[in-house]
C-alpha cells in the first residue's frame, strides 16, 4: 500500500512539473539567453521537486517558477564570469519558437534575440524582475517574493530593466515590415550591391558575428553604416555562393538559417526599427548553430 501512495505522490507531482515546464524553460532561457543553460535549470529544478517535501507545498507552480528563477540568477552570475572570456561578440542561443511563439510566457516580451542581446546589459536580478513582470504578468507581490526583496524594489528593477531597453532600441516595425527588411538586405548582401546596403541599413548599425572564437566570424562588432556595408560588399564573393538559403524563425522574428553542403553555418537574424535595420546577428557558434538548425526538423 505504501508504495501505491508513494508512486501516486510521484506522479502528481510529475504532472504538476509537466504542466509548467515551459513556462520554467521560458523564464530560464530569457534570464541566460541559452537554451542549453535553460534546459540544465529545468532539470535542476526537477531533481529539487523530487526531493521536496511537497506536501507542504500549497502552490507548486508558484514554488517551481521561483526555484527556476532563483536558479537561473545564480547561472546567470557565473556565466557573466565565463563570457567575459568569450572569443569576440556573444550572442544569444537561438530558439524555434513556431509551436509556442510566447516561449510559456502570458506575452512574447523579451524573446527576440536583440532584447535578449541588450538584457545582457542588466544584472541578473534586474532582468528576471523585467522578465517576470513583463514576459509572464507576475503581480509585483509575488516577484518580491520570489526575488527575496520589498515590492517597492520589484517595481524599481522592473522599471530600470524598461529605461535600459527604451534607450537602447527605436520603435519597431511589424513581422511584415521585418521579413522585408531582411528579404532586401540578404539580396543586397549576396550580390554585393552597396547603394541597396546603404539604404537599409540605420546611421548607427552594428553587426556582431558570434563564432566563439572559430570559423571566419568578425572578433569585433562593426558599427555604422559605411563600415558594416562595406564589410557585408567584401564578404560577399567569399561567403555567398556555395550557400543554401532557408527562411526560418528564430525567437518570434523572420530569420534567415544558410548552409552549405547540407550543414548549418549561420543564423542570420536582423533588428528593426522604422528607421531600418539596426542590428545584424550572425549566429555562426556550432554549439548554439546545430541545436537550432537540429530542432527545426525535429
Amino acid at each position: 500500500m505504501h508504495g501505491d501512495a508513494g508512486s501516486e505522490a510521484l506522479d502528481q507531482a510529475t504532472r504538476d512539473f509537466l504542466a509548467v515546464r515551459s513556462r520554467l524553460f521560458g523564464i530560464a532561457y530569457r534570464v541566460l539567453g541559452s537554451a542549453a543553460e535553460a534546459e540544465d535549470v529545468v532539470q535542476e529544478t526537477w531533481l529539487r521537486w523530487q526531493n521536496t517535501d511537497r506536501s507542504k507545498v500549497l502552490e507548486p507552480a508558484a514554488f517551481l517558477a521561483t526555484t527556476t528563477t532563483r536558479l537561473a540568477i545564480n547561472v546567470a552570475q557565473s556565466a557573466r564570469v565565463r563570457r567575459e572570456s568569450y572569443i569576440g561578440p556573444w550572442l544569444p542561443e537561438p530558439v524555434d519558437t513556431r509551436n509556442d511563439p510566447q516561449l510559456g510566457a502570458e506575452r512574447d516580451e523579451a524573446v527576440e534575440m536583440a532584447v535578449l542581446l541588450l538584457m545582457e546589459k542588466l544584472n541578473p536580478v534586474e532582468r528576471a524582475a523585467y522578465v517576470l513582470r513583463q514576459a509572464f504578468d507576475y503581480p509585483y507581490a509575488r516577484i518580491a517574493d520570489m526575488l527575496e526583496t520589498s515590492e517597492a524594489n520589484a517595481r524599481q528593477l522592473v522599471s530600470r530593466g524598461r529605461r535600459h531597453l527604451a534607450a537602447e532600441r527605436r520603435e519597431q516595425v511589424s513581422p511584415e515590415a521585418h521579413r522585408r527588411f531582411l528579404e532586401v538586405l540578404l539580396s543586397a548582401a549576396r550580390t554585393g550591391d552597396l547603394k541597396v546596403l546603404e539604404d537599409v541599413l540605420t546611421a548607427d548599425v552594428v553587426s556582431y558575428s558570434d563564432g566563439g572564437g572559430i570559423r571566419g566570424a568578425s572578433r569585433i562588432p562593426v558599427v555604422g553604416r559605411p563600415h558594416v556595408s562595406r564589410y557585408l560588399v567584401a564578404f560577399a564573393p567569399r561567403f555567398w555562393p556555395d550557400k543554401e538559403i532557408r527562411w526560418v524563425e528564430a525567437n518570434g522574428r523572420p530569420a534567415v538559417l544558410v548552409s552549405s553542403d547540407g550543414e548549418a553555418v549561420a543564423l542570420l537574424s536582423v533588428d528593426v526599427s522604422v528607421d531600418g535595420i539596426d542590428r545584424l546577428m550572425w549566429v555562426m557558434n556550432p554549439d548554439k548553430l546545430l541545436p537550432y538548425a537540429a530542432s527545426l526538423d525535429g
